[in-house]
């Protein structure tokens, strides 16, 4: 008995935007339903790997593509794995996933009634792009094993009906009653038209994509294993089309890195790609790394997880080898070394065009690493030890970078004064902030280049590296800057002690030292955290993500040549009172505070200390 339910409420949001959303590229949609198809033959041939008895006499699989123009219907089938009832429900009648949510937000901030098709690939809702063209879909599906088949029933309006019914053999029949304008616009019921679809979006599809032209059941893809081409005669458009239909991206792959390798324990093929732009879901929990596995063609596991380090998951690809065995378990792969050793030579592949990147392209590569630089960090991060391997290709803006941003590499080349033995890096939310730091007006006038932190993660990083080809990374902020004229201050310090000292009892439990610096040019003060400790940046991200109570030991640093001083130091020789000193230690010390672009604890109280220091000027 047919049942009518609603569908979730993202998805009618989606619906609603597939019929009346004027889309380029409307054409798509068989490409996703062909895409979807594949997959559905992929995992039918997996479960046959286990036990060949469940195919039963089907055993030939393929995608059958036809059409009726009396009745103004495409119909899309396969003999895949089939889905079961509940599976309808969950994977087409509610899909109460990230992609559907995502793929909404995404176009509302388009504000545009006009939405590119290529869209829907990148956000995983191939199969509501039908509703484009269709004025209703008729879904029905056998499942693998299963005695009853379903049938599925929709116009787009928000609701669907299903049902139990007899199918006599397992996988998908898609019907798709066409709307005239759609029939009109794209031509889709001619046979050259499907055919010119098919090799334009799905050629290189492994499984036959057959349909009957003139009486005759044509194959009307290639078939042919793009992975097993010699790379020098396959262009870059090819690999470009076979990335968008196996891996589901709208955008043309960052790099393609294709490849044969023999040796005596393993022999394997490995086609690659670097996306160009962030998956939806990549720093989700949702997302899943891994590389599909092949055996001289034959599909055995999807998204081996193991065959890619951690830092590189956002590469998408195959390897194809002889010596996997078909019914080989994920489990037995683990413990492979014929996958360690593909892994290693995968990971310097990667490695490798990744740094002929940055040196040959390196404007392209920035915009990668504004995609993905987080996750390479985080990488590395949690991969400390083998820092060598993944160093090179941190990018950061500098005091001397321009849009091309730095490596570590290029600093430590810049570098001019051999007595320079450190890296300098300052931090801030961002490059404008960071430059208006009193920290960096003595380092920039030495001529020395600063790196500009700008990520939360930086840091933490930099701390952790330690150092770059012997060369130790140094903060601005780091009380060890100060390294010149220190007899000067000292004796300067001396002749100021009792005005110190009480600057630095009105300011106990707030800072750890009161002291003069020389690293000031035209700034009055700043803080800056002692060697070795918690960084006062370090301190506000920490308390941000209200992880761990640590807290900075500030040390308070004044320019002595600054008027802002010379008038306190007047004030209190003049007059010799402690509320002159409690007064102005405040102003400075919040002053530095705000220049180091911390939050005031209390905005009110600086604001009538400032008061009450312009009413003892008056006086």
């Amino acid at each position: 008995m047919s049942v009518k339910k609603e569908f979730q409420t993202e998805t009618k949001q989606l619906l609603n935007l597939m019929i009346n959303s004027i889309y380029t590229h409307k054409e798509i949609f068989l490409r996703e339903l062909i895409s979807n198809a594949s997959d559905a033959l992929d995992k039918v041939r997996f479960e046959s790997l286990k036990n060949p008895e469940v195919l039963g006499e089907d055993k030939e699989f393929s995608i059958l593509l036809s059409f009726d123009k009396d009745n103004k219907t495409l119909i899309v089938e396969d003999n895949g794995i089939g889905m079961s009832y509940d599976e309808v429900i969950e994977n087409i009648g509610t899909i109460a996933r990230s992609g559907t949510k995502a793929f909404i937000e995404n176009l509302k901030k388009t504000g545009s009634k006009t939405v590119d098709g290529d869209l829907i690939g990148q956000f995983g809702v191939g199969f509501y792009s039908v509703f484009m063209i269709a004025s209703e879909v008729i879904l029905e599906t056998k499942k693998l094993d299963s005695e009853k088949g379903i049938r599925w029933i929709s116009s787009g309006d928000g609701t669907y009906e299903i049902e139990e019914t007899d199918i006599s053999k397992r996988g998908t029949k898609i019907i798709i009653k066409l709307r005239d304008d759609a029939i009109e616009e794209l031509d889709i019921l001619e046979p050259n038209t499907i055919e010119t679809l098919v090799k334009k979006y799905s050629n290189y599809i492994r499984y036959p994509i057959k349909m009957t032209i003139e009486n005759e059941l044509k194959t009307l893809n290639s078939l042919e294993s793009l992975w097993n081409k010699n790379s020098k005669d396959i262009k870059q458009e090819e690999y470009n089309e076979f990335y968008k239909e196996n891996f589901h991206d709208w955008n043309e792959p960052f790099e393609t890195i294709h490849f044969k390798a023999e040796g005596a324990s393993v022999e394997f093929t490995a086609l690659l790609f670097i996306p160009s732009k962030v998956p939806f879901d990549y720093y989700s929990k949702e997302y899943r790394k891994g590389l599909k596995l092949y055996s001289k063609n034959v599909f055995i596991m999807d998204k081996h997880e193991d065959i890619l380090p951690d830092y590189l998951s956002f590469v998408k690809g195959l390897v194809d080898s002889p010596d996997f065995s078909l019914n080989i378990s994920r489990e037995i792969l683990q413990h492979s070394k014929q996958i360690e050793i593909i892994r290693k030579n995968i990971e310097k592949k990667i490695l490798k065009a990744l740094k002929d990147k940055i040196e040959n392209d390196r404007e392209n590569y920035v915009k990668f690493w504004k995609e993905f630089g987080k996750g390479i960090k985080g990488g590395l991060y949690e991969n400390i030890f083998e820092k060598e391997k993944m160093q090179d290709l941190l990018l950061f803006d500098s005091s001397k970078s321009d849009e091309k941003m730095t490596t570590l590499f290029d600093y430590v080349e810049r570098i001019s004064d051999e007595n320079q033995k450190d890296i300098y890096y300052a931090v801030g939310e961002t490059k404008e902030e960071i430059e208006r730091m009193p920290q960096l007006e003595n380092i920039l006038d030495k001529g020395y280049e600063v790196l500009y932190l700008k990520d939360a993660v930086d840091e933490f990083l930099l701390k952790m590296m330690m150092e770059y080809k012997e060369k130790k990374f140094k903060s601005v902020s780091s009380e060890e800057i100060e390294e010149t004229e220190k007899e000067k201050l000292k004796e300067k310090e001396e002749e100021n002690k009792d005005i110190l000292e009480k600057i630095k009892e009105e300011l106990k439990g707030k800072v750890v030292d009161v002291r003069f610096t020389n690293r000031l040019k035209n700034s009055p003060v700043c803080i800056v955290s002692q060697k070795d400790g918690v960084s006062v940046n370090m301190e506000k991200i920490l308390k941000e993500m209200d992880t761990f109570n640590l807290k900075a030991e500030k040390i308070l640093e004044i320019n002595p040549e600054h008027v802002l001083f010379k008038t306190i130091d007047e004030l209190y020789k003049d007059k010799k009172e402690d509320k002159i000193v409690s007064e102005f230690a405040n102003l400075l010390y919040n002053e530095a505070l705000i220049l180091e672009g911390i939050k005031l604890d209390n905005p009110s109280d600086f604001v009538k200390n400032i008061s009450e220091i312009i009413a003892t000027l008056k006086k």
